[in-house]
C-alpha cells in the first residue's frame, strides 16, 4: 500500500516545540551554516578542500592537480577564505593554504562516510 506520510490530524506537542525551539541557534548562526554548506555545494570547491584536507598547497599546485587556471583556484580560494573555510600562510614569494580547522575536514569526511554508507564510491 502507498501510504503518504503525512498528518492527517492536528496535534501540536508543546514541549517538543518549545524544546526545539529553545535549542535552534539565532539566525546569523544558522544563515552562516548555510553558507557553509551553500560553498561545499560546488564539485571544484569540493575538490579544492579535499586536496587541501590532505596536503598544504599553494595555488599553483591545486591548478595543476584540477587541470585548470590559476585565475579560476585564485578565485575559489578567495570565496572559501571569506567564509573563513581556507586559511593561507606565505612563505616568501609563496602563498599555501590549508583548511581553516579540523571542523572542515570532519565536514567532508563525514559527507564522504555518508555517501559511502548508501553504497556509492566516494
Amino acid at each position: 500500500m502507498n501510504e503518504r506520510a503525512v498528518c492527517t490530524i492536528s496535534l501540536i506537542n508543546e514541549a517538543k516545540v518549545t524544546a526545539v525551539k529553545n535549542a535552534t541557534p539565532e539566525e546569523e548562526t544558522l544563515f552562516r551554516l548555510a553558507e557553509t554548506f551553500r560553498v561545499l555545494g560546488d564539485p571544484t570547491r569540493v575538490r579544492i578542500l579535499h586536496a587541501l584536507s590532505l596536503e598544504e598547497l599553494c595555488v599553483c599546485d591545486i591548478a595543476s592537480l584540477l587541470g585548470t587556471t590559476k585565475s579560476a583556484v585564485s578565485h575559489q580560494l578567495r570565496l572559501l577564505r571569506s567564509l573563513r573555510v581556507v586559511k593561507y600562510r606565505k612563505d616568501g614569494r609563496i602563498v599555501y593554504y590549508s583548511l581553516d580547522d579540523s571542523h572542515v575536514g570532519n565536514l567532508l569526511r563525514e559527507g564522504l562516510s555518508h555517501i559511502s554508507s548508501q553504497g556509492v564510491s566516494p
